[in-house]
């Protein structure tokens, strides 16, 4: 019987176990692709329409380094894989393209958008422009 009792009853000691939320399937047919094309990397982000993140990558991600994550081809790579994210989990299937930089994966990265099947209703180009210049040096001191 002393036995019995030392034995009675594991769950004591085992964790409780949560019951997970079982998380609602978000549908965003329509968003923003942001593409950010430097000359070191090229950055595609797939967004809402009000700009929350949905699915994201980069050519460094992809497992390009160096000189390599700046070329067209880790740009279309890159895009290819953020753009299947997007449309597998949320059904992205129209886009407007915003395009920062100057990089050689602007073109690359718009291109493979359609590859998908995924309609580009626009091409907005947001690069910063420079307005005027850095600041002055001060006047030498004799």
């Amino acid at each position: 019987m002393a036995d019995e009792s030392n034995t009675t009853n594991t769950s004591e000691n085992t964790p409780v176990a949560v019951a997970k939320k079982r998380k609602n399937k978000r549908t965003v047919s329509s968003g923003q692709v942001h593409i950010l094309a430097t000359f070191n990397n090229t950055i595609v982000n797939f967004t809402d329409p009000s700009g929350a993140v949905l699915a994201s990558s980069s050519a460094g991600s992809c497992g390009f380094r160096g000189s390599k994550k700046g070329t067209a081809y880790a740009a279309q790579i890159a895009s290819e894989r953020a753009g299947q994210i997007a449309k597998q989990q949320y059904g992205f299937s129209k886009a407007e393209v915003f395009v920062k930089g100057i990089g050689l994966g602007r073109d690359a990265a718009i291109r493979s958008l359609a590859g998908l099947d995924i309609y580009v209703e626009s091409i907005k180009d947001v690069t910063g422009v420079p307005h005027g210049g850095v600041r002055p040096k001060k006047a030498r001191r004799v």
